[in-house]
């Protein structure tokens, strides 16, 4: 009991500190982007990844950490697929409309239950799919405004759906067969995700912004917003390998949707963001969403313990499931209203 009482607050920590950073980051990102004019999305993700490596690289020199090897192949794949989710989520944004990228992001959720179910045997009961589907409903109602298609931009989002749903899923399933921490998986991954994005970035923004990172003016404001960014990233990436690791993939989604809820909320009450009755009503629907999960969520997991005997390790939490990656939620947020 002990142990699972750890395991819990231990959840409800990774999933309090992935929330409170990404709102924390969508604020500095939303004024360095919007208001300083720095939109160079992809460059200053390749320059989160690297200060988060180079981060954990000095805690493990110090011993806060020990690292454990991966085999290779599996490290550059993964990173591989998250620097591509990444790039592939920025440019489906620059070549779809809000709403379009928007219900991009929403196909995660069922794209990634449909992985887990056809690859994983997992299995999901119709209250769990009826509340993802509310929550869904609700988020869509908040976030989402036109839709427009395009043949390239319905490509890119299918390559981002892909990449993205794989690489979480990845994720979770790595740090259980492998037995690595979050931070272990981490500190292996990060320079390959950043030296893809770092190579790749520069392109990929004056594409979509007609605007050259290297030609930009920094000014000493810029700058120190960029160092409070990638500050504030290196929890951002921790929490997220942390939440995907102790929950799940699907999970993850449930709380990187409710996290576009939040921030909607709170641009409205500290930006002073537009906020009109369809977001105010989105966003009840995609609370109650996620009430439904968390209950039906509690109610399997209490069943199952009753019949059968696990270790504390593979017990589902019994905590309330509240991104993809702290430059997707600041550019939906900023990008929507």
């Amino acid at each position: 009991m002990a142990g699972s009482s750890g395991f819990q607050l231990g959840v409800v920590g990774s999933l309090t500190l992935s929330v409170a950073s990404s709102v924390s980051i969508v604020i500095c990102n939303k004024a360095l982007m919007s208001t300083l004019g720095f939109p160079f999305a992809t460059t200053l993700t390749s320059w989160h990844l690297m200060v988060t490596f180079c981060s954990l690289y000095a805690a493990q020199r110090f011993h806060f950490f020990e690292p454990k090897s991966i085999d290779a192949k599996t490290v550059i794949l993964f990173g591989f697929l998250n620097g591509s989710s990444i790039g592939f989520l920025n440019l489906s944004l620059g070549f779809n409309s809000i709403g379009f990228y928007q219900m991009t992001k929403l196909a995660i959720i069922p794209f990634t239950v449909l992985l887990e179910t056809l690859f994983l045997n997992k299995t999901f009961s119709q209250s769990i799919k009826l509340s993802l589907l509310v929550l869904l409903l609700g988020v869509g109602i908040a976030s989402v405004t036109d839709l427009n298609l395009n043949f390239v931009g319905s490509v890119l989002s299918a390559l981002a759906i892909a990449t993205t749903c794989v690489g979480q899923i990845m994720t979770n399933t790595i740090q259980k067969r492998l037995k690595v921490s979050s931070t272990q998986l981490l500190y292996q991954s990060s320079p390959y995700q950043a030296a893809i994005l770092f190579a790749t970035g520069p392109f990929v923004d004056q594409l979509l912004t007609n605007q050259s990172v290297f030609s930009y003016d920094y000014k000493l404001i810029v700058l120190a917003f960029i160092v409070l960014s990638c500050s504030i990233a290196v929890i951002v990436n921790f929490s997220t390998f942390l939440v995907i690791g102790t929950t799940s993939p699907v999970t993850y989604q449930v709380l990187g949707h409710l996290k576009t809820c939040l921030i909607l909320f709170i641009g409205y009450i500290i930006l002073h963001d537009p906020f009109t009755v369809r977001n105010i009503v989105g966003i009840l629907i995609a609370i109650f969403g996620m009430a439904l999960y968390s209950y039906f969520s509690v109610q399997e997991s209490q069943r199952k313990s009753a019949s059968d005997v696990l270790p504390v390790s593979q017990v589902r939490s019994y905590v309330l499931p509240l991104s993809i990656n702290a430059i997707q939620e600041s550019d939906s947020s900023y990008k929507s209203k």
